[in-house]
């Protein structure tokens, strides 16, 4: 059925070239595309720009769902009638790089495929790519040249800030190259097909994150000039950045290795040694039933053998309500990369609740602002034993979060995060989960 679909907007469709369309006519090539996402039995597939469904035809019915983005009017129209009466396939019809990606955090880990138009690939790669994503792997066919750089190591020619921002977050192979030939209008260049897949967790030392793109951006913002032309002051001077990275003082930026630029955003912000979590030796108060301190004990201890003691969560809400949640480090001895609180944590021994959401806001989102007290929940299996105090706190302008605790974070609307605890609960920290069911239960914000 889908195959005589593609044929059927074939003869009837105009390609346009306001949109960038040249499309994929080759089914050899098309069915193999297909496959590199492995979508049989995959729980949720997006495919962005789908066209005249050359791929769609060889991804409708493999996953449980498979969601069809596409720009194009009359193309939408005709995908939407084609795939009315098949409730695995859905269609959202406008532009792919304004599509709002924090709905689909609540269906698993995502898969993306796509042919995506020149002139638009990459603003929709990094719609999509830039985290915090739900995507779990992707597979693209952009233009070849734009596919190199992508993939660049650091002897190649094309290796450059693009190879280095992408990298960052995503391996990328170029699986295969198509040539023009393959496509109606055929393209002057060469195309290939990409696979990204998550760089795993902890292989590349903490560090900001913001100011590796930063440092990136500016050394090769003038390829033929020295590094130390290009970048601020080093601490300590220009020699002892290069010294501790075993480089010459007149390095040029595609010299240096992904590596190479995560060790030198390190000395800029001057950390040293091997990372650490919170330290196991941290001391907290240790309460009763009613909340009353009877002692302290190490962090290593109160875990282990589940003392009650005392935290704080605080939610952080901006000027439209959106609450901002945050993905825990893996660094964390207690449920890393689970999405948590705003700020959430520990209180030190001896500190009271409003100190702890002032050092907290502090610490992890390097904020001062006003707060409330929204609630206080009993310690439990499901809050780690600890006895809460919920916060609440305004703030839209920018925030700073230490890496250490705090892998990467967005402002979510209420409603998506609702429909994703009940979908995934498993997604959370069981402490937040508490927190957003009281939270709710008493109506939300109406600060």
């Amino acid at each position: 059925m889908a195959r005589g679909f593609t044929l059927r907007m074939g003869m009837a469709f105009a390609p346009k070239k306001s949109l960038g369309q040249n499309f994929l006519q080759d089914e050899e090539v098309s069915r193999w595309i297909a496959d590199q996402i492995e979508p049989d039995g995959a729980g949720y597939v997006v495919e962005v720009g789908p066209g005249q469904a050359a791929l769609t035809q060889y991804l409708a019915g493999r996953p449980e769902k498979l969601l069809l983005i596409e720009k194009d009017n009359d193309l939408a129209s005709r995908l939407r009638a084609q795939f009315a009466f098949d409730a695995k396939v859905e269609l959202w019809h406008g532009d792919a790089s304004k599509f709002d990606l924090r709905g689909l955090f609540e269906k698993g880990p995502v898969k993306l495929i796509g042919n995506l138009p020149y002139s638009m690939g990459g603003e929709i790669l990094r719609h999509f790519m830039t985290p915090p994503t739900p995507v779990s792997m992707a597979v693209f066919m952009l233009q070849k040249e734009v596919c190199l750089r992508l993939a660049a190591r650091q002897e190649d020619d094309e290796y450059g800030a693009l190879s280095l921002l992408v990298q960052h977050d995503w391996v990328v192979e170029v699986l295969r190259v198509v040539g023009p030939e393959s496509f109606k209008p055929r393209p002057r260049v060469d195309s290939a097909v990409v696979r990204m897949t998550p760089r795993p967790e902890g292989e590349l030392a903490v560090h900001d994150r913001r100011l590796f793109d930063r440092l990136v951006r500016m050394g090769f913002s003038q390829r033929r000039k020295q590094l130390k032309n290009l970048l601020p002051e080093a601490p300590g001077g220009w020699g002892s950045l290069m010294e501790h990275l075993g480089k010459n003082v007149s390095v040029r930026a595609e010299e240096l290795s992904l590596v190479d630029w995560v060790k030198l955003t390190r000395f800029y912000e001057g950390r040293s040694g091997e990372d650490r979590g919170q330290g196991l030796d941290e001391m907290f108060d240790v309460v009763n039933e009613r909340d009353e301190v009877i002692g302290q004990a190490p962090r290593a201890r109160v875990h282990a053998e589940g003392l009650l003691h005392r935290a704080v969560h605080v939610f952080v809400l901006n000027k439209h309500g959106d609450l901002w949640l945050q993905q825990r480090s893996h660094l964390k001895d207690k449920h890393p990369l689970a999405w948590d609180s705003s700020a959430a944590g520990h209180l030190d021994a001896g500190e009271d609740f409003e100190s702890a959401v002032r050092r907290e806001l502090k610490e992890e989102l390097g904020i001062e602002t006003e707060t409330r007290k929204v609630a206080k929940i009993e310690a439990s299996e499901r809050t780690g034993w600890e006895f809460v105090e919920l916060h609440e706190a305004r703030h839209s302008g920018a925030m700073t979060f230490a890496p250490e605790e705090i892998r990467t974070g967005c402002f979510f609307r209420v409603e998506q995060v609702e429909s994703w605890v009940k979908a995934r609960p498993e997604d959370f920290a069981p402490g937040f989960v508490r927190c957003f069911e009281i939270w709710k239960a008493q109506g939300g914000s109406d600060w």
